[in-house]
C-alpha cells in the first residue's frame, strides 16, 4: 500500500467522503429535478412561477458563492433562531451546521435546478399519441407513466444526466473551502505539508479520472438498456 508521507489512508478516506458526497448529491438533485420538471410543466401559476425562480437564481449564481452562503449564511439564520427560542421559552439548544450535510444540500440543491431543465425536456420529447393510446387501452396514470412515459423520458434524459452527473463530480472539490476533509483538502494540505503538490494533486486527479471513467461506462449500459426497440444509437 502506498504511504505517501503518511497521507494515503488520509487520501483514501476522503476520496470515500468524495463518493459518497456526489451519490447522495446526485440523489437529491434527481428528486428535485423531477419536481421542478413537474413545477414548470404544470398548469399553475403559481408552480410554475416557482420552479422558473429556482431555476433561474441556481443558475444565474456561482457555485461557490451559493455554497459559502448556504454554509456560512445558513449557520448564522439557525444560531438566530435558537438564540431567540433561548431568550423567548428558556429553550436552550445549539444546532452546528455539518460540512458534509451542508455539501449535499448545497450540491444536490445546485444541481436539481439543471436535472429539472433535463427531465422537462425529456418529457416534452415523449410522444403524446402513445399516451393517449395508453389511457386508451385502459392503463392507469400510474401504469401509463411507468409503462410508456418514464422508460421513454429515461432515454432522451440519460446523455443530459450523465453530463449533469460528471459536472456535478468536478463540483464536489468546492467542499473543501467549508473545512470537509474530501480528498481535495486532504491533498492540498498533504501538498503543503511535503512540497510535493504534483504527487498529491496528480493522484487525485486520476481517482477522479476513475470515477468519470465507471460513471461513464454505468451511463452506457442504462442508455443500451434504455435504446432497446429503438434502433441502433449514434
Amino acid at each position: 500500500m502506498i504511504d505517501l508521507h503518511g497521507y494515503g489512508p488520509r487520501l483514501f478516506e476522503g476520496a470515500m467522503i468524495t463518493i459518497q458526497l456526489g451519490l447522495l448529491s446526485l440523489i437529491l438533485s434527481l428528486v428535485l429535478g423531477l419536481l421542478t420538471a413537474s413545477a414548470k410543466m404544470s398548469r399553475s401559476w403559481a408552480l410554475h412561477r416557482i420552479g422558473t425562480l429556482y431555476t433561474t437564481i441556481i443558475r444565474g449564481v456561482p457555485d461557490l458563492v451559493l455554497m459559502m452562503l448556504l454554509f456560512f449564511g445558513g449557520q448564522i439564520g439557525i444560531n438566530q433562531v435558537t438564540d431567540w427560542l433561548y431568550y423567548q421559552f428558556d429553550i436552550d439548544i445549539f444546532i452546528n451546521v455539518n460540512e458534509f450535510v451542508a455539501g449535499v444540500l448545497t450540491i444536490g440543491l445546485i444541481f436539481g435546478a439543471y436535472m429539472g431543465e433535463t427531465f422537462r425536456g425529456a418529457f416534452m420529447a415523449v410522444d403524446n399519441g402513445q399516451i393517449e393510446a395508453g389511457r386508451a387501452y385502459g392503463m392507469s396514470n400510474w401504469l401509463v407513466f411507468r409503462r410508456i412515459r418514464f422508460p421513454q423520458m429515461m432515454r432522451h434524459a440519460l446523455p443530459g444526466l450523465s453530463n449533469n452527473w460528471m459536472v456535478l463530480l468536478k463540483t464536489t472539490a468546492l467542499v473543501s473551502v467549508i473545512g470537509l476533509s474530501d480528498m481535495v483538502r486532504v491533498a492540498a494540505e498533504a501538498s503543503k505539508a511535503t512540497r510535493e503538490p504534483f504527487t498529491f494533486m496528480l493522484i487525485v486527479a486520476g481517482i477522479y479520472l476513475l470515477i468519470a471513467c465507471v460513471s461513464e461506462w454505468g451511463f452506457a449500459r442504462l442508455q443500451k438498456r434504455y435504446d432497446v426497440g429503438f434502433g441502433e444509437t449514434n
